[in-house]
């Protein structure tokens, strides 16, 4: 079942638990992610981002996810995630997606204001769910140490994303609070009592990017200080790797691996890594 960001935050919201948003780069992620989610029957979020562009288009990712959402038997959402221009959202929006993510938050804090309220306009005005970013959300390249980060530079405030959200209208915030994109080099450094303060601030959806790696405990102190949307791809796609390559270590001993085997192979690994974290972000385990 398709619905927008609204209605799958409204769930979250309501039962006080994430909904994970996992990307799609190819036919067998989405088939997997969906899976999982119903095995679970837990709401669902699926999302592409330009990063993926290598291995298939918006358009082409927009047009598999839409299919099995309307499909599922749970609530599913289908985001553009990291959007980098309004252009860019539009045209996930004129292709079907139900929600976009303008990230605006390399630039200054006015032109962050300006890009969100345009996209949010854009996409209200056709029943779409806008999420934007505050703070700034470090990639894995840097790694993450005491020594590296500044929490008054780096770490979104809470004065500041209430004001953000006001002047925006936005439906979900991303923000950061120490978590990294990618593999992490280094023990995050995390400031989970800060999510707590942000949302004392202003009441509305917050979003955890960067959540792979961090610990069953700080995914779901995280979720009870506010976290209602969490990303999730880097270790559902390491599972499904270290599968195909388990595989192909097979061949070493002369046993035949077979080409179709091998998106089989990678769903299963990716299902199981997806329904683990399902449920964790639902409290369920």
């Amino acid at each position: 079942m398709l619905v927008n960001l609204q209605e799958i935050m409204a769930i979250a919201t309501k039962e006080k638990i994430a909904i994970g948003a996992f990307n799609v780069c190819n036919w067998e992620f989405a088939k997997s992610i969906i899976a999982a989610a119903e095995k679970c029957n837990r709401p669902v979020i699926i999302q592409y981002a330009d990063g993926h562009a290598p291995f298939m288009s918006l358009e082409d990712a927009g047009f598999i996810m839409l299919h099995f959402a309307k499909q599922a038997k749970i609530p599913v959402c289908v985001n553009f995630d990291h959007g980098s221009s309004l252009e860019r959202c539009m045209i996930a929006i004129n292709n079907g997606f139900t929600s976009v993510m303008i990230d605006s938050s390399a630039k200054g804090y006015k032109e962050n204001i300006a890009e969100t309220k345009a996209v949010v306009r854009a996409a209200h005005a056709v029943n779409v769910g806008v999420e934007a970013e505050l703070g700034h959300i470090l990639s894995h390249e840097k790694g993450i140490s005491d020594d590296n980060i500044n929490k008054n530079d780096e770490y979104t405030h809470p004065e500041v994303a209430k004001d953000f959200i006001e002047q925006t209208g936005v439906d979900a915030l991303a923000i950061a609070f120490g978590t990294a994109h990618g593999l992490y080099l280094k023990k995050p450094v995390l400031d989970l009592n800060r999510i707590k303060e942000i949302k004392a601030a202003k009441d509305i959806p917050y979003v955890m990017h960067g959540g792979s790696g961090l610990s069953k405990e700080e995914f779901q102190t995280a979720i009870r200080n506010g976290i209602r949307k969490i990303n999730f791809y880097t270790y559902m796609s390491l599972a499904a790797g270290m599968a195909v390559k388990e595989a192909m270590d097979k061949v070493k001993s002369g046993e035949n691996v077979f080409y179709h085997d091998i998106p089989v192979i990678a769903e299963k690994a990716t299902e199981e890594k997806i329904s683990e974290a399902i449920k964790i972000f639902a409290l369920e385990i």
